[in-house]
């Protein structure tokens, strides 16, 4: 397996993508190319050929899974693990995220302190 160094994250609300960065960055020790929205993933996420992408579900315009969808088609993306971050954890909700192939869905509002964490633990248990 490889080591998890850097991560693709899409998430469209400003304050939100300042704390996971702080959380992954200065806690976890990863390296972030942060997305405004799926299409910027779309965009800029093969050149910087992620170990993941952490991917918001809910996002105006092109919500997370179906960025995934289009990420899935471009060549390096199609088997980059993939974990989605929401606020709708309902049992059938996260059975649906990983039928998409979701590694983990990790629940907001998360705990900066224990982000990379989580993510690190799901990525190591995949």
């Amino acid at each position: 397996m490889t080591t998890l160094n850097k991560i693709l994250y899409v998430e469209d609300e400003m304050d939100i993508q300042a704390i996971a960065q702080i959380a992954l960055e200065n806690v976890g020790g990863f390296k972030l190319k942060i997305c405004s929205s799926g299409q910027e993933a779309i965009d800029q996420g093969p050149d910087f050929n992620p170990d993941l992408i952490l991917l918001d579900v809910m996002m105006p315009g092109m919500d997370g899974p179906t960025t995934l969808e289009e990420l899935r088609k471009l060549p390096s993306l199609t088997n980059t693990p993939v974990m989605f971050m929401t606020a709708k954890v309902q049992p059938q909700e996260i059975a649906h995220f990983k039928s998409l192939g979701a590694i983990e869905v990790i629940a907001k509002p998360f705990d900066p302190m224990k982000l990379a964490d989580t993510i690190s633990s799901a990525w190591q248990n995949q």
